[in-house]
């Protein structure tokens, strides 16, 4: 069994890995295995987790999962919504279209990184973008069948799920609070994800569909 580190935003992401990816992984001889940014180390006791401000705390955690020799490879699970602007790339997007955009960045960053295990992904526009695959699973987890029309019609705006802007007000998150209050990333997250299933999800997010693509072939 091939491991593969995976450094993540947050506990849904962290839960995304577990629940969903790495029972797809397994049958395929790949075990991944996520690991949630620090935001600050203490001398004792836990540390804390999840969110960050700065990519300086990222790439720390980067180096540290690159140490260790055992592992295949290292990527990672992070929006590429509101990432913070001293990440490499950030501040010579070219003017494009959101995989462009985030293409470069990527590729920016593996190169600051210049290490041959690492390989970086980042999520477009953030991870709710995935449960556009298919909104009735969503609507359903959180009992709301009524409001499938609107979600559809979101959907059916954009070629891809993934095509969801970032903006504060629209980007995939926004725009299923705005609809659903209730909904809460930790709870629902993952949950609704591993309805959808990652046949649709590949098949609605066509970045999404190639970062699985390379864990497949590792």
């Amino acid at each position: 069994m091939k491991n593969i580190l995976v450094l993540v935003e947050g506990q849904t992401e962290e839960r995304f890995i577990k629940d969903v990816l790495a029972p797809h992984l397994w049958s395929r001889g790949k075990h991944p295995i996520p690991s949630v940014i620090t935001t600050k180390r203490v001398k004792s006791g836990n540390d804390f987790t999840g969110g960050f401000t700065g990519y300086g705390k990222v790439e720390n955690d980067l180096r540290r999962l690159l140490q260790d020799t055992a592992a295949v490879s290292v990527t990672t699970f992070i929006d590429y919504y509101a990432l913070p602007s001293d990440f490499p790339g950030m501040d010579s997007r070219p003017v494009d279209n959101p995989l462009g955009r985030v293409r470069h960045v990527e590729a920016t960053w593996r190169k600051h990184v210049d290490h041959p295990r690492f390989r970086p992904y980042l999520m477009v526009h953030e991870f709710e973008a995935l449960l556009f695959s298919k909104p009735d699973e969503l609507c359903n987890a959180l009992s709301q069948p009524q409001k499938l029309d609107k979600f559809k019609a979101i959907r059916d705006e954009f070629a891809s799920p993934e095509d969801i802007n970032d903006s504060p007000i629209t980007a995939p998150s926004k725009r299923i609070i705005g609809i659903i209050p209730a909904y809460q990333k930790v709870v629902y997250g993952a949950l609704v994800s591993k309805r959808i299933g990652l046949e649709v999800l590949r098949n609605e997010c066509p970045h999404f569909s190639e970062w699985l693509g390379w864990l497949e072939s590792l």
